[in-house]
């Protein structure tokens, strides 16, 4: 029997090549003003975006903001202050995660004028949205966070005191979603490899989350499929239109099924290493997710052998080494190896290569995001965190 479930409404998604000119169209819908927010660099680099601006601007009036780093409150609060007397009619993100998170927050701020610190969760003011938001669209030029796809908006502040928090609600949601795998033709290498390893991430921990439902695992082992299939393929030749495809296919499916079915220990660890550390988002998961990996298996054959995680995680293993026979141990011990592989291959950084060593240790574990850790399919113990932590020195 199918276990009882609720799954938050999804946008209009429009996915494949030369998607990108739908914009134009969906823009007329909403009217002549159009605040657009892109990285810092990746937009002006990549010649398919020029000429997209191009087309814009003989249509539409266009002023831009430009996002360099981790986007954080007061960028969101300094483009609200600045714009909100113009009235756009509707805020388009072109760009990465960042690019997403900030125009997902501008937009969602723009009509009240707020600081995102009445909203921004463990931080913020406490107070509830009650929107409207204006009209979000989103061209993801990465496939990693998935962020086009979910109701939250993570800003940051980085450094002793910092934080990495959400700017969480429906409302927030993008009305239009545009997957134009030839945006992500000029993701450097590098970038591909961590926003790959980050959407596999998020569907394995999304897979095997306590809070996990039929059509989530659906979502997520088809994403997974992908994953297999195009994310090495994407790094080693970036113009594989394909593998692209693939990549940017599950990165968004990565964003639906997180954002219903939770997430895990390394999502967990990546809140408090990214805030108090200039450490990418997508490092914090193609370097963890081997140790998290392993050490949730042996935690539960230790302590939990009837877990329904150990079952989902051999589904996996049979799914990514393409061996559908193999024995559940068999499969565990596939899906490790695949995963060591791929790390080393893709090669993940260390943690300390960032400046994070055991000094940091318990600060980093006192503040590990209570939510991610909520859904890890089992409960890990402080010791068993500090072992992850450490074997990736």
């Amino acid at each position: 029997m199918i276990s009882p479930f609720s799954f938050a409404s999804t946008p209009h998604i429009h996915f494949g090549a030369g998607t990108r000119f739908k914009l134009a169209v969906i823009l007329q819908t909403y009217g002549s003003r159009v605040l657009l927010v892109t990285g810092g660099r990746s937009f002006d680099d990549s010649a398919l975006c020029s000429d997209l601006m191009q087309q814009l601007a003989s249509t539409f009036e266009i002023r831009r903001i430009k996002v360099t780093g981790e986007p954080s409150p007061q960028l969101v609060d300094g483009a609200v202050a600045e714009h909100r007397a113009w009235a756009p009619y509707a805020v388009v993100a072109i760009g990465g995660g960042s690019a997403v998170d900030a125009g997902k927050a501008i937009a969602g701020l723009l009509p009240s004028g707020d600081s995102v610190m009445e909203y921004l969760e463990g931080v913020g003011r406490g107070k509830s949205y009650q929107g409207p938001s204006t009209p979000f669209i989103a061209l993801p030029t990465t496939a990693g966070t998935g962020g086009e796809t979910s109701k939250n908006a993570v800003l940051s502040v980085i450094g002793e005191d910092g934080y990495k928090k959400s700017f969480r609600d429906e409302e927030l949601v993008a009305k239009h979603i545009i997957l134009d795998p030839e945006l992500t033709l000029s993701c450097p290498k590098a970038v591909t490899a961590s926003c790959g390893m980050d959407a596999f991430t998020q569907l394995l921990e999304s897979y095997v989350s306590t809070r996990a439902s039929a059509m989530s695992d659906a979502l997520a082992l088809s994403g997974l499929e992908k994953v297999r299939d195009s994310l090495l393929e994407a790094v080693n030749d970036g113009s594989n239109l394909d593998a692209r495809s693939g990549m940017l296919y599950a990165s968004s499916i990565s964003g639906l099924t997180l954002a219903n079915a939770g997430l895990g220990s390394v999502h967990g660890l990546a809140s408090p290493l990214g805030a108090f550390y200039p450490i990418p988002h997508g490092v914090v998961c193609g370097t963890l997710l081997y140790e998290a990996t392993r050490m949730n298996i042996q935690a539960m054959l230790d302590r939990e052998p009837e877990n329904p995680g150990l079952f989902k995680y051999a589904q996996v293993g049979r799914l990514l080494t393409n061996q559908p026979e193999l024995g559940d141990s068999e499969a565990r011990s596939g899906l490790l190896k695949l995963i060591e592989a791929w790390s080393q291959r893709l090669e993940m950084p260390l943690l300390s290569h960032y400046g994070i060593g055991e000094a940091g240790f318990k600060k980093i574990i006192a503040n590990i995001s209570g939510g991610s850790m909520a859904t890890n399919p089992i409960v890990l113990t402080d010791s068993e965190i500090r072992e992850i932590l450490h074997s990736r020195l």
